[in-house]
């Protein structure tokens, strides 16, 4: 990462918990040139005056995490680019997806992603170190980021997530049976494909089958063993060969052992090897030098190896056979061998080839099969699985209806303090129980009646954008305890929203960074008063340019007291907007504990 440009914080020292974010930089997106975030654990607001570029942030995080690229942000240095420093705990599933891609921790052993996207639309993703595609960054962002904005409520709006959310509600013991479920559906649609494809298709298996039966029987009938070629190679040439190998085995045997023509002190030296390494042991071992006794033994040890390597070779002559009816036999035999080898193996891989072949087509011989018993043990398989099926798609959905009204209420608490105390929240769970599908037998909709006389409507039908907004965040602080997504970002969630609930919004907002890092624009000073970290985002003219130019600062004390009032009043200095900015500051503070 690059220099701070930011003013340094210091934050009380946190554990890394599920993890967090603690540098980022933006570079050439928007209105934003180069600036480098130093984002805090718990709560961070981001503040600044209407059309400064607050949201350039939310938008460079989206980035970074594998979100669209859109050329239409990047500055006219014609490249953007966003990194990212993340620090993750030791156990973070996270690490191994990375390393899967490559990336190597930093030297402080947290994760730094980047991102760039050039003016034509060309992206690329870096994740420690390593270019990645665009896709495993998007990947892991499932795990690590929610953003949640008036325009990006994507994952509140679709049922499948909707019906997640109910499912983590319900606890441990519920994404178990949900996990025994998917299981036994795959296993069911598995039996049930391939009873459709036996049926649909049984003269072609049938037809396959017969060639796969005959190849079998073909070698079954050689019989060949694993290694048999070679075996064989190398016998037929000593059955071949047989004379001139026992000569040479002779020959060499008696160079080793041969009879001695005289003694040493007649003159005549030994016509063996045997012999002489004897004669020239004795020779050294009646020496006092330890040299020369150490030596002996050496010749002594020699002694012993020629005489049992000429035992060896006396071995191999006797076992020597030159019977010609043997040589055919085994010429034959590989001959037998080779046809198979050419007919079911690659070249050069041998009866070891013929072997697989012959593994493999027993095996697709068991799924050709075609007959009336193997298909009524099919559709018995097929009928117990779906019973199966069927068994834990009631329980899973039972755990569903148990669990909406309890996720319902808790939201519906959580928006009485969100400025939508007439809203109410409800699931709809529609079982299905002759389609099960891979999550179960249940559609799974997220009703609102935004205020009484209202219908129930699918949650993105039913608010508006703000109220949207609200609503997801209150759906995250009731899984505030469960949710294991670390980073959580929140684009203008108390639009439409003042005076109480604007600091309810805060203290809800401050109750989720207990357990996430949370990141939060806004115009509101009652929710900029509950952070843990204040940055203001400054939009100026560019004297050299005539273009204008965005920075990012953090913002403590009497800075932040000025920025607070300027929310409140439009007037920084106020001594008014002052001293109101210091009273929220102290009931956030109290608020806090």
């Amino acid at each position: 990462m690059p220099p701070r440009t930011t003013s340094e914080r210091s934050a009380p020292a946190r554990d890394a918990g599920p993890g967090r974010l603690t540098e980022l930089r933006i570079r050439g997106l928007g209105a934003i040139d180069d600036v480098t975030l130093d984002l805090g654990p718990g709560l961070t607001v981001v503040t600044g005056e209407t059309g400064a570029g607050k949201t350039m942030v939310v938008t460079g995080l989206t980035l970074l995490f594998g979100g669209r690229a859109d050329p239409g942000r990047v500055r006219a240095s014609g490249k953007a680019g966003v990194e990212g420093r993340l620090l993750l705990p030791a156990g973070s599933p996270v690490w191994e997806r990375a390393a899967d891609a490559g990336a190597d921790p930093d030297d402080d052993g947290s994760l730094i992603l980047a991102r760039t996207v050039s003016a034509e639309g060309r992206s690329r993703a870096f994740l420690g170190g390593r270019a990645v595609p665009v896709g495993v960054v998007a990947e892991l962002a499932d795990s690590l980021l929610a953003v949640h904005g008036q325009t990006d409520q994507l994952r509140l709006s679709r049922p499948a997530e909707q019906r997640r959310a109910l499912d983590r509600y319900a606890g441990a013991d519920h994404l178990a049976l949900l996990d025994r479920y998917r299981g036994a559906h795959q296993r069911w649609r598995d039996l049930v494909a391939d009873l459709e494809r036996r049926r649909s298709s049984a003269r072609e298996l049938a037809q396959a089958a017969d060639v796969l039966r005959h190849g079998l029987e073909e070698i079954e009938a050689v019989g060949p063993e694993p290694g048999e070629d070679e075996a064989l190679g190398t016998q037929a040439k000593r059955l071949a060969d047989a004379d001139a190998l026992r000569a040479a085995a002779d020959e060499a045997r008696l160079a080793l052992i041969g009879d001695v023509t005289g003694d040493l002190g007649g003159g005549e030296a030994p016509q063996d090897a045997t012999a002489a390494l004897a004669i020239a042991e004795r020779a050294l071992a009646g020496s006092d030098d330890p040299a020369l006794v150490m030596l002996a033994q050496d010749l002594a040890d020699a002694v012993a190896v020629v005489s049992d390597v000429a035992g060896q070779l006396a071995s191999y002559v006797a076992d020597l056979d030159a019977d010609p009816a043997r040589l055919a036999e085994v010429l034959d035999r590989r001959a037998a061998i080779t046809a198979l080898v050419r007919k079911f193996a690659d070249p050069g891989a041998g009866v070891a080839g013929v072997l697989a072949w012959a593994a493999d087509a027993a095996q697709r011989l068991s799924e050709l099969d075609v007959s009336d018993e193997a298909l009524e043990k099919l559709v018995a398989e097929r009928d117990a699985a779906r019973a199966e099926v069927d068994e834990l798609g009631a329980q899973l959905s039972a755990g569903r209806r148990a669990a909406a009204e309890g996720f319902a209420a808790e939201v519906g608490a959580e928006l009485a303090g969100l400025a939508m105390k007439s809203a109410r929240v409800s699931f709809s769970v529609d079982s299905h129980p002759d389609e099960p599908g891979p999550e179960g037998i249940d559609d799974v909709a997220l009703l609102l009646a935004a205020h009484p006389g209202a219908p129930a409507r699918p949650v993105h039908k039913g608010a508006s954008g703000g109220e949207l907004s609200r609503v997801m965040l209150a759906i995250e602080v009731v899984f505030a305890g469960a949710d294991p997504v670390p980073v959580m970002v929140f684009d203008e969630v108390d639009a439409g929203v003042g005076g109480q609930a604007a600091g309810e919004i805060g203290r809800r907002l401050a109750r989720l960074a207990r357990e996430h890092q949370v990141v939060v624009v806004t115009h509101l000073a009652q929710v900029a008063a509950f952070a843990d970290t204040h940055l203001v985002v400054d939009k100026s003219p560019d004297t050299g340019a005539g273009v204008t130019a965005t920075d990012i600062r953090a913002v403590e004390d009497e800075d932040r007291v000025r920025e607070l009032a300027r929310m409140l009043s439009g007037l920084a200095d106020s001594e008014t907007g002052q001293a109101h900015a210091r009273e929220l500051l102290a009931v956030a503070a109290e608020a806090r504990g």
